[in-house]
């Protein structure tokens, strides 16, 4: 465990709204840097696994299926289901974003061109979540249904 004992999902514990719970905490040594916690068996969601491996030339991100341990906790722990998987987390600088939230603080993580894309995260979320919640829920209609192995970038940054 760290000297640093902030969570990787949320701020150092100290009496403030937003504060770490055990659980959380439990985590903060079973990774370090940012974070994307995906459903393992979409492939849409696979291939935005695979753009981030490709484009993040900082290697900063690392990937966890929401099937595993680890992947499960984090949904808990930020009140999400983990048996419907609605949403992938990307968990950078420490904060967790959500839908596409999510897809908004990878994009602006990978630096240029990509960055541009992050404007999406403005969206109002009025007209961001029902977009998002629409192509969560056809999800397996836009990927392959069934995922291959993992590149060899992928996979040497994946935590199982």
């Amino acid at each position: 465990m760290s000297k640093d004992n902030r969570s990787p999902c949320r701020p150092a514990p100290g009496g403030h709204p937003g504060a770490a719970t055990p659980d959380q905490r439990a985590h903060e040594g079973e990774h370090r840097g940012d974070l994307v916690v995906f459903d393992g068996t979409c492939g849409l969601c696979s291939a935005f696994v695979r753009f981030i491996a490709r484009w993040d030339r900082a290697r900063r991100f690392r990937f966890v299926t929401a099937q595993s341990a680890l992947g499960r906790s984090l949904y808990l722990a930020h009140g999400l289901d983990p048996d419907r998987m609605a949403t992938n987390i990307v968990i950078t600088a420490g904060q967790a974003h959500v839908k596409l939230g999510a897809f908004a603080a990878a994009m602006a993580a990978l630096g240029w061109p990509w960055r541009a894309l992050a404007l999406l995260g403005r969206l109002p979320p009025g007209l961001a979540d029902p977009a998002y919640d629409w192509i969560a829920r056809n999800r397996h209609r836009f990927g392959r249904r069934a995922c291959g192995p993992p590149s060899a970038r992928v996979k040497a940054r994946l935590i199982e």
